[in-house]
């Protein structure tokens, strides 16, 4: 299908900080999540309810942010087409952090195929709106329930949030979910970070 449309001007080719492939995590279903070792200050972020920059914003206040950080276009893997449930080789990766004070407390990547941006175009052009509360507005949207998996610091997307820490520790917990805005798919990881929670 025709690039017939800019993203904008912060896209650009695959990233330097590794290619977008998660073939190599197992994601898990909600109830395996029990069997595994979650840090206890992570685990009510990770399973709980709700739009997630709802929540943070009811913990932060004022001292919440939310910025892009990085749009661009990548190949979509056999893990992503997968998760995706599409056939599209490319699309558009989104990343965005969202803060308490300058302290990041979760990573969150948004995949859109290219045939999910030909249907909603204006998906591109997001800015630092939150994906979460634009889509809870409109009709026609329908969520996967979460995986969950712990992402290792060698993981493309878990390089990618933890590339400006100072410290960084061995790798993250995540979760991911399928949304389906009228039957085009996007996929949604949040990375959260040790800091969750400390206010």
């Amino acid at each position: 299908m025709p690039h017939d449309y800019r993203y904008s001007t912060m896209i650009r080719t695959r990233s330097a900080l590794g290619k977008p492939h998660p073939d190599s995590v197992q994601w898990l279903p909600a109830e395996r999540l029990g069997q595994l070792s979650v840090d206890a200050q992570v685990r009510p972020w990770l399973i709980g309810k709700g739009l997630l920059t709802q929540r943070l914003k009811a913990v932060c206040g004022e001292r919440f942010g939310l910025r892009l950080v990085d749009q661009w276009t990548g190949v979509l893997s056999a893990a992503y087409q997968s998760a995706l449930r599409c056939t599209d080789n490319a699309g558009l990766f989104r990343d965005v952090e969202m803060s308490h004070n300058d302290g990041v407390w979760v990573f969150e990547q948004t995949v859109m195929p290219d045939s999910t941006l030909v249907a909603h175009p204006w998906l591109a052009e997001l800015g630092d709106s939150a994906l979460g509360e634009t889509l809870s507005d409109l009709s026609g949207v329908e969520r996967s329930s979460y995986e969950y998996a712990w992402l290792p610091a060698g993981e493309a997307v878990t390089a990618r949030a933890l590339r400006d820490a100072q410290v960084k520790p061995a790798g993250l917990w995540a979760r991911r979910s399928r949304l389906s805005l009228r039957s085009a798919p996007l996929l949604i990881q949040e990375l959260f970070f040790p800091a969750m929670g400390h206010v």
